[in-house]
């Protein structure tokens, strides 16, 4: 990572203000191309779970067009996007049988035991020629029934990037038609790249580590002392009364329950979405370089057992560690402190929270029954534990700083260095000491 992007991807998200003819006209369109997708996807299973995007399109092209109907832009979409969904499943594939070549696993994935089926009420729209903006807040849309036109609604900032597009270095893209499960609103999904100002990274002035747990949704802290918590006790509740309710639906087992089942998922999602934004929108504050802790395959790494004979708090702890969303939280917080002239970074998470921030011993006899108290077995440093591992990162953040500056290059990539390049960096990373004065350095 030798130089820092130039532009952010963002996602606009346009409600649609449809008559009910047009709503008709959308809804058609959607089925058609849900069942182009299905098509396709039964077709590429049949030759070898196919992941070629082009190979795809020339065997499906010609029936996708007279069997369904589709216009020639989106009998290219289709295709094309059940492609990038086998080639996920089939690096999910590869990464499983090497999870279970360090042991990490046992279970066999399941991913290909049959073709994939797509059930979202989606549309794939190319800028242009699916679809494009007009004059006074309206959007034309390409549909199996010829263009429409109708106006939109959306949050104040992205009608303001969407309206004066120029000004505020914004390049439009794809954009994808949804249908909400819950309301059946339907709504226009925009991509588009915001240019970032290449200047604001020299402005850098707080360095701060963030520690993601599944005690606390984050922990951070940064070089001058200063700490903060998000404890996400009232999301831990909700969370616990869903899975409480989830259960006892999921053993009533009939056709109302499995609706509202439906729902709640929905409802959690939001839960969570919303959760996420407000401790990210709080951490990425102007000017910051941000650390984070590189936690790609943790679920596989961390212990579980699935047997029949796991006990209830056994279940239980599994289920917390499904569903602990550190991902969506690390991705808002990289996006939100681009936006806001930062800049974030991932680190090795490796004895961040075993380390002695003061001494740098690190064991896993510093945490006494794997609890929320550091005590150092050395020295004696006693503190919070998610704390400690908040420090350490942000030392790592400092240290990658420090390197930065000297070297012109941003170097730390966790996921693109091999095990030697990981071996020095913790050895340096074990020579970093705590101290208020190093805020002295920028």
């Amino acid at each position: 990572m030798d130089e820092l992007p130039t532009t952010q991807s963002l996602t606009c998200k346009l409600k649609l203000l449809l008559t009910e003819d047009q709503t008709k006209a959308v809804r058609r369109t959607a089925l058609a191309y849900r069942n182009a997708l299905n098509h396709a996807s039964a077709v590429a299973f049949a030759n070898g779970k196919m992941s070629q995007g082009m190979r795809l399109q020339t065997l499906v092209y010609q029936e996708l067009r007279e069997r369904f109907g589709l216009p020639s832009q989106m009998a290219c979409n289709a295709p094309r996007q059940v492609a990038a969904a086998y080639k996920t499943l089939w690096e999910r594939a590869k990464s499983n049988a090497a999870h279970k070549a360090k042991g990490w696993t046992k279970r066999r994935y399941k991913g290909f035991d049959q073709a994939p089926k797509f059930t979202a009420m989606t549309v794939t729209l190319n800028h242009r020629r699916d679809w494009a903006l007009g004059k006074e807040q309206s959007v034309s849309i390409g549909t199996l029934s010829g263009r429409i036109r109708c106006r939109y609604e959306g949050w104040n900032r992205h009608l303001d990037w969407l309206e004066h597009t120029a000004d505020r270095g914004i390049t439009l893209g794809a954009a994808k038609l949804w249908q909400d499960p819950a309301s059946k609103v339907w709504y226009l999904l925009v991509s588009i790249e915001k240019a970032l100002d290449p200047k604001a990274t020299e402005r850098i002035t707080t360095i701060k580590g963030v520690d993601l747990n599944r005690r606390n949704i984050a922990v951070e802290s940064n070089t001058r002392g200063r700490c903060r918590f998000y404890h996400g006790g009232h999301q831990k509740h909700l969370a616990e009364r869903a899975a409480s309710t989830r259960s006892a639906l999921q053993v009533k087992g009939t056709r109302g329950a499995k609706a509202v089942l439906r729902k709640l998922a929905l409802r959690e999602r939001r839960l969570n979405a919303d959760t996420a934004h407000c401790v990210s929108k709080s951490i990425a504050e102007p000017h910051a370089m941000v650390g984070l802790e590189w936690l790609k395959d943790i679920r596989n790494r961390t212990e579980r057992r699935h047997s029949k004979k796991a006990s209830v708090k056994r279940r239980k702890a599994n289920r917390k560690v499904s569903s602990w969303s550190f991902a969506d939280v690390q991705a808002k917080t990289a996006y939100k402190t681009r936006l806001s002239g930062g800049v974030p970074i991932w680190v090795d998470a490796d004895y961040t929270s075993q380390g002695c921030p003061i001494c740098g011993h690190a064991g896993r006899e510093n945490r006494l029954n794997n609890g929320l108290l550091f005590v150092c077995a050395r020295c004696g440093h006693t503190l919070h534990a998610d704390l400690v591992a908040a420090r350490n990162i942000s030392m790592r953040t400092l240290l990658v700083r420090q390197d930065w500056v000297r070297t012109g290059r941003l170097s730390a990539v966790p996921e693109a260095s091999g095990d030697e390049a990981k071996a020095v960096r913790l050895s340096r990373y074990a020579e970093l000491r705590w101290s208020l004065d190093a805020s002295s350095v920028l």
